[in-house]
């Protein structure tokens, strides 16, 4: 080993995607950031999440030996668990809950996807545990938490030793107002160890402690569907880091919450990381458009089977507990994104009708999109924009070669059944995606009060920002902002996250009633529980961070409204606070209040702890802008189709590389770089930023002109 490696530490975000993986490396000692990507290995991740790791200390310029030594840390997103839950590859699961509420699954809640217009449509879905395995034990707990009747533990036994007699080797373990008092849980995992020792268990009073019994029921079998397999890939994955590096590496996972946390808890809270990906993605770009002096900015991250999008403000993500994953409700805190099926290798495909769909089925990595070569049969949006011309006859900077003729063959096809040209077909293609992905911006925004063209909209992704200036024209919008090495923000943004755990309990109490020292009692249980999981996390208590905050409502509502509880003393001003962030924070949202109203009574519902512990980010420097500074004189140039109605346009193609901080120049022009593509339609106008940050808008001036 050379001296000046013994001196490197390279941290390392790997985010796995649906076709590939992304790579960002982080030289501790001198802020240098490498970045690169490597196919996805759909059949085992964790092959391409090894190759990334090797090629990108390769880039670093470090040989084997040294790169192995020079490994700090690696933080990971994976989509197991959300692909997982996505496809509903959900495996036997058995559920014990308190005796009379067995059929708690099935009556669930009386809410209908899209409005009660729908519902005489709409059939419940199946339940994620059958009737058949669902068990009832005797025993009751009332809202407090205190002991109505005695926990049944000959039941029990025969409960535990059933499931093991059918072989059900996972089970989630619910009973009524757990959330207060789980002794009685706790005692049903005792039984569970003496009478089946190879069950897998979640107990609900460790996943959410938080009262509403289905949703509780619900987040608790999620996190024990997703716990065997999850574990295994990442127990894999943390096998074959230390077989590499000769050493045991500090291994970290992200979390739908918006932090990380190491691999050796990940397994005991599988169900923190459903969102892992998505929420990484939405730190990094939201970082990255702040920094840039953006505080309102929605992020759109284009992959190979789906595109999520998230509101940020201030350059923090917003959250919600209320989120799912598929048809599956997870009442964990996680960053609020909305994804939908409009990634690369969305199909498309024609309705009984003859309508032209697109997505949400995927053509993956394997077989992938009729270009790769590899067997696919489908058209798709990749597709589309090969045949336009939009992105170039390879990926990766020329690593992955595309079929082009394949293509074009295969819109051909589909162009003759639908009686239209290859280019009209494969233009409405993407026509339909870019509609996919309005609405899904509309649903984050317009569906939550906020207005959709106040925002900067940040695309990355290996797809984000394909159809950027459609999307404003669509939308309204002011701006977009494509960030430089677009298709790895997600890794990027997992070096930019801190170790975070979340803690909750349920204490419904009015406002006029509740005292400062209950509140004090509670805040401080919760964060003697935060400080002990970042000390075992190895952070000191001096690095400690707590976030604390209530959910609140007007007495009578469903639900709940989140604000922070200050960080000073627990008091009486501290608990006024609050319910005078909850007037204002119900304003904003709903349009009114009744803070001046003494009829309508303030209700406390829960209180939340949040333990940080902070890790170094990488800096983003701006650079000079350089006076008058335009794209690159006489560059190549392809036929690209932005128009179908116009047909193929002589079209400059620049590298991404050859623009200054400080340039600008109009469209039609195609933007390329290693792991994405900017096509430029006629009409919009790019500037290059200090952090070399594209920033596109429409040449017109009026809303009107750009509708």
């Amino acid at each position: 080993m050379t001296a000046a490696a013994q001196s490197r530490r390279i941290r390392i975000g790997i985010d796995t995607g649906g076709t590939f993986t992304d790579v960002v490396a982080l030289d501790e000692a001198t802020g240098e950031v490498v970045t690169t990507k490597t196919p996805s290995t759909p059949t085992n991740p964790a092959d391409g999440f090894m190759a990334g790791i090797g090629k990108v200390l390769g880039l670093l310029g470090l040989d084997d030996a040294d790169g192995r030594a020079a490994i700090s840390a690696v933080s990971h997103g994976t989509t197991v668990a959300t692909n997982q839950l996505l496809e509903g590859k959900v495996d036997t699961l058995g559920f014990i809950t308190t005796e009379g509420y067995d059929a708690m699954l099935e009556i669930a809640r009386q809410s209908v996807p899209d409005g009660y217009g729908n519902s005489y449509f709409w059939v419940k879905p199946s339940r994620i545990v059958p009737r058949d395995l669902v068990k009832a034990v005797g025993g009751r707990l009332d809202v407090d938490g205190l002991e109505v009747r005695p926990f049944d533990e000959a039941g029990a036994r025969a409960v535990a030793r059933w499931f093991r007699d059918q072989g059900v080797m996972t089970l989630g373990v619910c009973f009524l107002h757990s959330y207060a008092n789980p002794e009685h849980e706790e005692r049903m995992r005792h039984v569970i160890a003496e009478e089946h020792p190879d069950a897998v268990v979640s107990l609900s009073s460790e996943v959410l402690r938080e009262y509403r019994e289905y949703e509780r029921a619900m987040t608790t079998l999620v996190d024990a569907a997703v716990k065997p397999r999850l574990s295994r890939y990442v127990s894999d994955i943390s096998t074959r880091l230390t077989a590499y590096a000769g050493r045991e590496v500090p291994f970290y996972v992200m979390k739908s919450n918006g932090g990380v946390l190491s691999a050796a808890e990940v397994v005991h809270q599988p169900i923190t990381t459903v969102l892992s990906g998505p929420a990484a993605g939405a730190l990094g770009a939201g970082l990255i458009a702040h920094v840039a002096g953006f505080e309102r900015v929605l992020t759109s991250d284009g992959g190979g089977t789906s595109t999520d999008v998230a509101v940020v403000l201030d350059g923090e993500p917003a959250l919600t507990t209320e989120g799912s994953v598929g048809a599956f409700p997870s009442k964990i805190p996680m960053i609020d994104v909305v994804t939908v099926g409009a990634g690369g290798g969305s199909v498309a495909w024609l309705s009984p009708e003859g309508t032209l769909k697109v997505g949400p089925h995927s053509a993956g990595a394997d077989p992938g999109p009729l270009c790769y070569g590899l067997g696919g049969t489908d058209v798709t949006i990749t597709d589309a924009h090969v045949v336009l011309g939009r992105i170039p006859p390879h990926l990766l900077g020329g690593e992955i070669p595309l079929d082009v003729e394949a293509a074009r063959a295969g819109v051909e096809k589909l162009a003759a059944t639908l009686g239209l040209s290859p280019e009209a077909c494969a233009a409405g293609v993407l026509e339909i995606s870019a509609w996919n992905q309005a609405n899904a911006l509309r649903e984050i925004t317009v569906k939550r009060g906020l207005d959709v063209r106040d925002f900067t909209l940040t695309t990355f992704g290996g797809s984000g920002s394909l159809l950027l200036c459609r999307l404003v024209d669509i939308l309204g919008l002011a701006a977009v902002l494509v960030p430089p090495n677009p298709g790895n923000v997600s890794a990027f943004g997992l070096l930019t996250v801190d170790v975070k755990n979340d803690y909750v309990r349920t204490h419904v109490r009015m406002h006029d009633v509740l005292t400062p020292a209950e509140v004090a009692e509670l805040v401080d249980a919760l964060t003697a529980q935060a400080a002990e999981a970042l000390r075992g996390e190895g952070f000191a208590d001096t690095e400690h961070r707590f976030a604390r905050t209530a959910d609140v409502r007007y007495f009578g509502q469903a639900f709940e409204v989140r604000v922070p509880l200050g960080e000073g003393p627990v008091d009486q001003a501290a608990l006024d606070a609050v319910a005078d962030a909850f007037h204002a924070e119900h304003r904003a949202l709903y349009g009114y209040d009744f803070a001046h109203d003494p009829t309508q009574q303030v209700e406390w519902v829960n209180l939340r702890v949040s333990g940080i512990g902070p890790i170094q980010r990488p800096e983003l420097h701006p650079e000079p802008l350089v006076p008058g500074a335009a794209a690159p004189a006489d560059p190549p140039r392809r036929p690209v189709c932005f128009d179908a109605g116009a047909g193929y346009v002589d079209t400059p193609v620049v590298r991404r590389e050859d623009l200054p901080p400080g340039a600008s120049f109009s469209g039609p022009v195609i933007v390329e770089e290693f792991g994405s593509t900017v096509p430029i339609h006629p009409g919009f106008a790019v500037r290059v930023d200090a952090y070399r940050n594209l920033i596109v808008t429409r040449e017109t001036s009026t809303r009107e002109d750009q509708a």
